[in-house]
């Protein structure tokens, strides 16, 4: 049987209890409406009848009444109309006897009847002088008699009526509360069927279900037993042929999985930097080695990063959030990112990596992050930066000599020059004091990079940033024929930030320069500050010069990198120093730009929080 028919088999008992209700309710219905009928049939119509014979009997009298008033002949038409009908309503009356008593007082109402019908044929043969004594005498009494005896039936069946009217209302009651019990006895007698069969027909799903729970528990060896041929059955064949299938599989690949596992986990420990990797909801999935050692991290304790040094877990959390988060890999911008960790053969330097682990579906889910050890790269660096600044310092006292000697020789303090030798020492003049510039940049940058370099913060106000800005560099804006102008901002003209005035006027002044100098004729630079969000203001320096390729926009701030085919004049270092004293500020220098369009270069501080309270 299928479960289509084992569930409509289960209804049954509830629609033939339905039916039974019914059934009951149209019979009781039926024999309330017959005895309804009954009281009208019956009883009514013996109503009738007296109400009749006394109209009837009332005229008659009416009628002696006329012939005593002298008015013979209209009495006598009246009589001849009231006698005849009330001996067929009487005949019908002795034909309608329904209640006890009734033939008793019809019996006496045919009496009176014939005793009145005597008197009243003596009382027309009465003279017009002698009718009146008679109607007193004997007429009269005899109407009454006959009258009584009519209401006495009258009142008979009138009150049987009732009677029964009141017996058919506890009737009614009776059959209602009977319908009520009835009703509630088979609906609890079909529901209490209906849910044992639809119990019976559903315990097959219970148990495929149990099989199922415990299959997902990672029990492979259960199966649901269900007997029959209904679908539920079929399904429970197919989960245990399944279930079967997935056990054999276990068997046979379990070793193989195992083996993968181990040889995963082998090529992760074999690595030398620290690898963690986190699941989609950010716990440790799993370490390596190193990592179990450097950063004191189990999957024993739950995988959590309460152990690790600050620092450190700062670094772990901001790379996790990077590429769980959907922003693709991380990688590092430069050795500033490297993470001090204390170990106990001294200190060592990691520079944080990311990258994705993708599911089958193409989802992250999860994110591998390596600290790698730059600890002896990062030691280069430093005596790289060393180096450069030592040469650097060293350039200065002999790079001052030269700058005086061609300044002495300049102005014939050793004896007159010729007009060749005084344009070459003009031009050997600028090219000392470009290279002046360049051993001055040099020792910014190792300072800032060093943190040796200590800022002075303080409220600025930002029109006397951008005025200090410009001011240098109109002349040769104008020079040049391009159009130098400040973008006023009524929201942030009187806002102040905290900053470096000096480091940073050092910054617009070298956006302003480039700006200058990459701009044709006719070209415009645009210096602004705008609010960024509620705690920051944001300045840009845009142009409408040359622009950028995007193949040379990732390494525009590098030390020393020049776009090629850019003019001279620079040796790659403003945008370096900008940059690193952007971060010193706590803020990153941007850039957007468009092959001949122009380029936008952008950095936000933090407002002064005498600015904020205000």
């Amino acid at each position: 049987m299928i479960l289509r028919h084992k569930l409509l088999l289960a209804q049954m008992p509830l629609a033939l209890a339905l039916l039974l209700v019914g059934v009951v309710a149209v019979n009781t219905l039926r024999e309330l409406g017959r005895a309804g009928q009954g009281i009208l049939a019956d009883n009514y119509r013996s109503v009738l009848a007296m109400q009749d014979i006394i109209e009837h009997l009332e005229r008659l009298d009416s009628a002696a009444l006329f012939i005593v008033a002298g008015e013979r002949q209209r009495g006598l038409v009246q009589v001849e109309a009231n006698r005849a009908p009330l001996e067929t309503t009487l005949r019908i009356q002795e034909g309608n006897i329904t209640e006890p008593g009734e033939a008793e007082a019809t019996r006496r109402l045919s009496e009176a009847w014939s005793r009145y019908q005597t008197r009243y044929e003596r009382f027309l043969g009465q003279e017009e002088g002698g009718a009146r004594g008679v109607y007193f005498e004997t007429l009269a009494p005899g109407f009454q008699a006959a009258r009584e005896a009519a209401r006495a039936i009258l009142v008979l069946n009138q009150d049987a009526m009732v009677r029964k009217s009141e017996a058919q209302q506890r009737q009614s009651q009776r059959v209602n509360v009977l319908m009520g019990l009835a009703v509630v006895g088979a609906l609890a007698g079909g529901l209490v069927a209906s849910a044992s069969l639809t119990q019976r027909a559903l315990r097959p799903v219970g148990v495929l279900s149990g099989a199922v729970r415990r299959l997902g528990e990672g029990d492979l060896g259960t199966r649901a037993v269900v007997e029959g041929g209904d679908e539920i059955a079929g399904l429970a064949r197919d989960f245990n042929a399944m279930a079967e299938a997935l056990q054999r599989y276990q068997r046979s690949s379990l070793g193989e999985l195992l083996q993968a596992q181990a040889s995963a986990q082998a090529a992760i420990d074999s690595l030398p930097d620290l690898v963690v990797v986190f699941g989609v909801e950010g716990g440790v999935l799993n370490v390596n080695r190193a990592a179990e050692e450097a950063l004191r991290l189990s999957l024993e304790g739950g995988g959590m990063l309460g152990q690790v040094e600050p620092e450190v877990r700062v670094v772990l959390e901001r790379v996790r959030a990077h590429v769980l988060g959907g922003k693709g890999a991380y990688l590092p911008t430069g050795y500033e990112e490297a993470v001090r960790l204390e170990a106990p053969e001294g200190a060592r330097w990691l520079l944080p990596r990311g990258s994705p682990v993708y599911g089958e579906g193409g989802g992250v889910v999860g994110a591998t992050v390596i600290l790698q050890d730059v600890t002896r790269l990062r030691r280069f660096d430093e005596l790289k930066n060393d180096l450069v600044a030592t040469v650097a310092h060293e350039f200065r006292t002999p790079l001052t000599s030269l700058r005086m000697a061609i300044h002495l020789c300049v102005e014939e303090a050793a004896g007159p020059i010729t007009e060749k030798q005084a344009d070459l020492l003009h031009a050997a003049r600028e090219d000392c004091e470009r290279l002046q510039g360049i051993v001055d940049d040099l020792l910014d940058l190792s300072k800032l990079q060093s943190g040796r370099e200590v800022l002075e913060l303080r409220p600025v106000s930002t029109r006397e940033v951008l005025e200090a800005a410009l001011a240098p560099h109109r002349m040769a804006a104008e020079d040049k024929g391009v159009r130098l102008r400040e973008e006023p901002d009524p929201e942030v003209e009187d806002t102040r930030v905290e900053a470096d005035p000096e480091r940073l006027q050092l910054v617009l002044s070298n956006l302003v320069a480039n700006a200058v100098r990459h701009t044709p004729r006719e070209g415009e630079v645009v210096v602004r500050a705008r609010r960024d969000g509620e705690a920051r203001i944001r300045f840009e320096v845009a142009d409408t010069g040359e622009g950028i390729a995007p193949e040379h926009q990732a390494r525009i701030f590098e030390k020393f990198y020049r776009v090629p085919g850019s003019a001279t004049g620079s040796a790659g270092l403003g945008l370096s120093i900008a940059q690193e004293i952007v971060q010193a500020h706590g803020g990153e220098l941007g850039l957007t730009s468009e092959v001949g369009r122009g380029s936008t270069f952008g950095f936000s501080l933090p407002r002064s929080r005498r600015d904020e309270q205000g």
